[in-house]
């Protein structure tokens, strides 16, 4: 099994799947919010955030997912600075768009902050804590049908 074959099915790699589904699930709440805000430019502002989040859990599972691979010193090591450089990498985008005549700061922030915390409190509620199902916990089965 290749690396990149057992970094996708990694259980990391299927929470941000699943938290980049709940972001599409609520993304149009947040873009009717920027809309709302400023208008065109608050659109723009909260997809932008919106792909940022989306962007950060997926670059967070797969820095943990390959630092995994190779040492669990390593992976401290890659959680720690792989937060920073995330961080970092989502200031340096902020600095590039905030001169922008269509950035709208508040739409932007608003989004960017309550999606980051308001994703991983609902993750919370579907993530397994077993070793038997890692990640996303699967769907329980239907009793309806259920025979003795």
């Amino acid at each position: 099994m290749s690396a990149a074959s057992t970094s996708l099915d990694a259980p990391e790699v299927s929470i941000a799947r699943d938290l980049a589904r709940r972001a599409l699930f609520i993304s149009p709440i947040f873009l009717l919010i920027g809309v709302a805000i400023d208008g065109v430019g608050g659109l723009i502002s909260s997809g932008l955030a919106l792909a940022l989040v989306a962007f950060n859990f997926f670059l967070g599972a797969k820095i943990i997912s390959r630092a995994i691979a190779i040492s669990l010193n390593t992976l401290y090591g890659a959680v720690l600075f792989g937060y920073l450089i995330r961080l970092g990498l989502m200031a340096v985008a902020v600095l590039i768009v905030r001169n922008a005549d269509w950035f709208a700061t508040v739409p932007f922030a608003i989004t960017l902050l309550i999606t980051h915390l308001g994703l991983l409190i609902w993750e919370t509620k579907h993530v397994s804590l077993s070793l038997a199902f890692p990640g996303v916990m699967p769907a329980k089965p239907s009793t309806d049908n259920f025979q003795e």
